[in-house]
């Protein structure tokens, strides 16, 4: 007896499932490494808040239990963070829980989705399974988001414009100028999402724009606490919007999200004020020492306003040489194949120790690789 394959979507073909940054148990097993520096994901190297961890543990005994299907606690922290009502907050499993919300709430076949290229492929991919169709506008020489040619983008047929704000990969940022005439521009009936994942190490920048500070009803503003709040693994994250907005959404989110640790962790997570300054004035440390290590090596790195940077390495075959050099070292950084960049390498900021360890094996092989740049 036959049985029939399954049929899918046609336009579910194209798309490349979403590729994570080599876990370090998986570089351990494959290359015997004892010591190994993960500076691929963006994750906080500091690891979560103590008050976090202990309220995890203090509900380890309830996971027998279904969460607070509506994330009341959590909901009120964020409400009083942030001094807005807890009605215009929908909580998800990560940003990117939020984001699969919106496409399912307000994406369908054929409807037109404005972004840039070079940017976060997370969305991407849930925009495409939606059926939408991608307009990807080119970024600037600078690797900034060319504003003007977004807005001169949307028609008619524009349901939503998505924006990371920081960017990812590129760590770049639109400014409040920027914004500002976007909005001025856009018609009232286009959604703009703003993905403002690593917020918390760009907002004292004079000229970044926190879009809360904007009061319009179509901004989606989405965070999360998996960079700055170093909570990656319990996968929560939010979005602010009119209640309107955030009523629609709610009809098609899946019960339960975020979980029950994930949600008393961020709650704990939230109150923990010093452990999250320790964490961005360490960030910012590394961050210029890593950004003059690059520069002296003429590697033209992308000014970043993030915990990462990206550098250019001029081909594909380059970038890939230098990962598997750094790889049987036993540091981890990121190729950008998937996000259209060949020639390009992130490298998330870790500890010092971390950082150290990158340092000492890139000078390994600093030589051969700069001989490849100008070859």
């Amino acid at each position: 007896m036959s049985i029939k394959k399954p049929s899918s979507h046609s336009h579910l073909e194209e798309i490349v499932p979403y590729q994570a940054g080599k876990p370090i148990e998986e570089l351990a097993r494959e290359k015997g490494l004892k010591t190994i520096s993960k500076l691929a994901s963006n994750e906080n190297p500091l690891g979560p808040s103590k008050k976090s961890i202990e309220a995890i543990e203090k509900n380890l005994c309830n996971l027998n239990r279904y969460p607070d299907m509506n994330g009341y606690d959590l909901k009120k922290e964020l409400s009083n963070h942030h001094k807005i009502p807890s009605e215009k907050i929908i909580l998800g499993s990560g940003s990117e829980g939020v984001m699969t919300y919106i496409a399912k709430a307000f994406l369908g076949a054929g409807d037109e989705v404005i972004t840039s290229s070079n940017s976060f492929i997370g969305f991407y991919i849930i925009a495409k399974a939606s059926g939408a169709n991608l307009k990807l506008i080119a970024p600037k020489k600078s690797n900034q988001f060319d504003m003007e040619t977004i807005e001169k983008s949307i028609t008619p047929k524009t349901k939503l414009i998505y924006l990371a704000n920081p960017n990812n990969p590129t760590g770049t940022i639109i400014t409040k100028h920027e914004f500002e005439m976007l909005l001025k521009k856009c018609p009232p009936n286009i959604l703009i999402i703003m993905d403002e994942a690593y917020f918390e190490y760009a907002e004292d920048y004079k000229e970044y724009p926190n879009s809360l500070d904007y009061d319009y009803p179509n901004i989606i503003t989405l965070r999360t606490f998996s960079k700055a709040y170093g909570l990656a693994s319990l996968r929560v994250g939010y979005g602010i919007a009119s209640p309107e907005i955030v009523t629609t959404l709610a009809k098609v989110k899946p019960p339960f999200e975020p979980n029950l640790l994930g949600q008393v962790a961020a709650c704990e997570a939230l109150k923990d004020h010093e452990h999250i300054k320790k964490g961005i004035i360490e960030n910012k440390t590394e961050y210029e020492r890593l950004f003059k290590y690059l520069v002296d090596k003429k590697l033209s790195p992308i000014p970043s306003f993030t915990n990462f940077v990206t550098f250019y390495t001029k081909t594909g075959e380059n970038s890939d040489w230098l990962f598997n050099q750094l790889l049987n070292q036993g540091v981890i950084i990121r190729k950008l194949g998937a996000n259209n960049m060949h020639d390009f390498i992130r490298v998330s900021i870790g500890t010092k120790e971390e950082m150290d360890h990158f340092y000492e094996s890139f000078d390994k092989i600093s030589d051969e690789f700069l001989k490849k740049m100008k070859g």
